[in-house]
């Protein structure tokens, strides 16, 4: 999509560590009973953890998902090959990993397949991440060999549930509850003091673009996964823990109200300038400055986004 231009507010999300739950169909998790056979080499088709970074130290080898690795001796899974760590469960305490399987293996924050995570695609062999070293709790063996987890369960008639968030600065991406989103993007693009007509506009106006890149996902990292938007400019400024109060009660306000064109959850772009924002000519774009203004002139949200937005609906 082309970059939204002369934005209110520019300020990157802050580098929160804040969790999201990688969602995918994926394989049935090994039982410790099948763990038996790990023999800490690293072989074809196994996915590998070692106990220090660069691929050094003990190995621990799997061929299946783990959610649980446990902390304590002897029900925990340890790393088993010679060298540094040999003996030690592995929960919290791998800095890097080998995939040598034929899937993309997911190693997550905490137990359960949930919280933050890091992706590695058949062949990769890597550090974790800042986030990730020495803080792993669980791994899954993703249903494919491409990202998974990018499909939406939203369509032109219902919400999307959640929303992928590409976290720049942190290079990882986030699932996020999308009003959880909507809400804490929404006072980094429209200021909070302002009426609440203009805050409602801008409600519909965030959830519309977010929604629209929901249902037409076709961004990915640098590493391959899947992501709707960018936490920047580049899409929208979401910023965890933002929400305000007036902000969030603007967004329940209109959560019960779509914006459709032809029947279909159209891209509602938006920009500061009263004078001149992306391409008018096509009813596209508001100004969130010219929000502000008519709100103040006793418009209610519902004219303001029509008088920006041709051939719109409101509606349930």
């Amino acid at each position: 999509m082309s970059v939204r231009t002369v934005r209110l507010l520019s300020r990157l999300a802050a580098a929160t560590a804040a969790m999201a739950v990688g969602g995918a169909v994926l394989t049935t998790a090994a039982s410790p009973a099948s763990a038996a056979s790990r023999d800490g080499v690293c072989d074809t088709g196994e996915f590998c953890y070692y106990f220090n970074s660069n691929h050094q130290g003990s190995v621990s080898d799997f061929t299946g998902s783990i959610p649980d690795y446990s902390t304590t001796q002897p029900t925990c899974y340890d790393f088993k090959g010679a060298g540094a760590g040999k003996g030690t469960c592995i929960k919290n305490s791998a800095a890097s990993a080998w995939n040598r399987s034929g899937k993309t293996v997911r190693v997550y924050f905490n137990t359960g397949y949930a919280g933050s995570y890091q992706d590695f695609a058949p062949g990769a062999k890597a550090n974790l991440n800042a986030t990730l070293k020495n803080q792993n709790a669980s791994h899954q063996f993703l249903s494919s060999t491409s990202p998974a987890g990018c499909k939406t369960d939203g369509t032109d008639t219902k919400l999307p549930t959640t929303i992928l968030v590409y976290r720049t600065s942190l290079d990882r991406v986030e699932r996020v509850d999308f009003k959880t989103y909507v809400k804490n993007v929404l006072p980094n693009e429209w200021v909070s003091s302002w009426p609440a007509e203009s805050l409602k506009a801008g409600a519909l106006a965030v959830k519309n673009f977010g929604w629209y890149w929901a249902l037409h996902s076709n961004r990915r990292t640098p590493s391959g996964e899947c992501f709707d938007v960018y936490d920047h400019t580049s899409s929208q400024v979401y910023q965890p823990g933002s929400a305000k109060a007036t902000t969030s009660a603007a967004v329940d306000a209109t959560w019960g109200t779509r914006l459709t064109r032809s029947g279909k959850i159209f891209r509602a772009q938006y920009c500061s300038t009263t004078t001149a924002c992306g391409n008018w000519v096509d009813g596209d774009w508001m100004s969130q400055y010219g929000s502000r203004d008519k709100a103040n002139a006793g418009w209610s949200y519902s004219r303001i986004l029509q008088h920006y937005y041709t051939g719109i609906t409101l509606g349930s």
